[in-house]
């Protein structure tokens, strides 16, 4: 069901620091990160992407914009709900900055289970949050800098694998704050931890409390009936204050563990994300 972490524009070194777990039924057809559009004419996308629905979790273009979503827990679901993995795309091909495009998604929130979705403009320095959960009017929210993290709750809702994740986090940044971020690295020590917490910590989201167990790690690998369920890829996005972006992917692919990492340079706004005079 995915949870990330990342540092928004308080970073000597970055713009944006971002890790990403992907979780999924291991059997759902997936490609991993690549450049793609989603039409003949749209604008193409960096990420990965999902053959069912023909959206993405998580994925940034070219032009600064970048958006990832994780699924809200819960134990109902509404018949015949849009397709989340949408959402994303629809934000990265289109023009809107992250809070005329939330303030949209806003009319039609009711026609979705339930999400959370992260929209940023790297560029402007402008980043956003949007929630269909709990009920009623979506909850919209400018996002301050700092270090943040979301999982299957509200966003830095304090569950046990958030903190875990954000703790982690954190210190890897203080160790490495004046160095080059190793996203390699960055994975290896944040995203593939399987400890669970006490079983009286795991929150209560109303599914069966045996399968909230099983989701409590980071990086989970389980099974539901026959069906295997876990983390299917990592992702370190590193968005440097020059423009150059590094994105590295850790994806199962055929019961075998594979990495792919591009580089591309972010096109320059009309103004830098530190308010630099033109």
């Amino acid at each position: 069901m995915c949870i990330a972490a990342w540092a928004w524009d308080c970073h000597p070194a970055h713009r944006l620091l971002l890790l990403f777990n992907r979780d999924e039924y291991l059997s759902r057809p997936t490609q991993p990160a690549q450049w793609w559009a989603a039409g003949e004419d749209g604008k193409e996308i960096l990420g990965g992407r999902d053959e069912l629905g023909g959206g993405t979790w998580m994925g940034c273009t070219r032009d600064g914009k970048l958006a990832f979503l994780t699924n809200v827990r819960e134990p109902d679901s509404i018949i015949g709900a849009k397709t989340r993995g949408q959402l994303p795309v629809r934000f990265l091909q289109g023009s809107h900055s992250p809070l005329e495009y939330a303030t949209e998604i806003a009319k039609e929130a009711d026609r979705y289970n339930g999400f959370n979705l992260i929209l940023a403009d790297v560029n402007s320095g402008t980043m956003v949050y949007i929630s269909n959960r709990p009920g009623g009017d979506p909850v919209i929210q400018t996002i301050a800098p700092g270090l943040h993290v979301l999982s299957n709750g509200a966003i830095d809702s304090p569950w046990p694998k958030a903190l875990r994740l954000g703790q982690s986090f954190k210190k890897y940044l203080e160790t490495n704050d004046d160095s080059e971020a190793s996203l390699k690295q960055m994975v290896e020590e944040s995203m593939m931890d399987t400890i669970k917490p006490d079983r009286s910590m795991v929150p209560d989201t109303g599914v069966d409390p045996e399968w909230e167990y099983k989701l409590s790690s980071i990086f989970i690998d389980t099974a539901k009936g026959q069906a295997r369920y876990g983390t299917r890829s990592m992702v370190a996005l590193a968005a440097k204050l020059d423009g150059e972006v590094t994105f590295f992917e850790r994806y199962l692919e055929n019961s075998s563990w594979k990495e792919n990492i591009i580089q591309f340079q972010m096109e320059k706004a009309q103004h830098d994300l530190r308010g630099t005079s033109e």
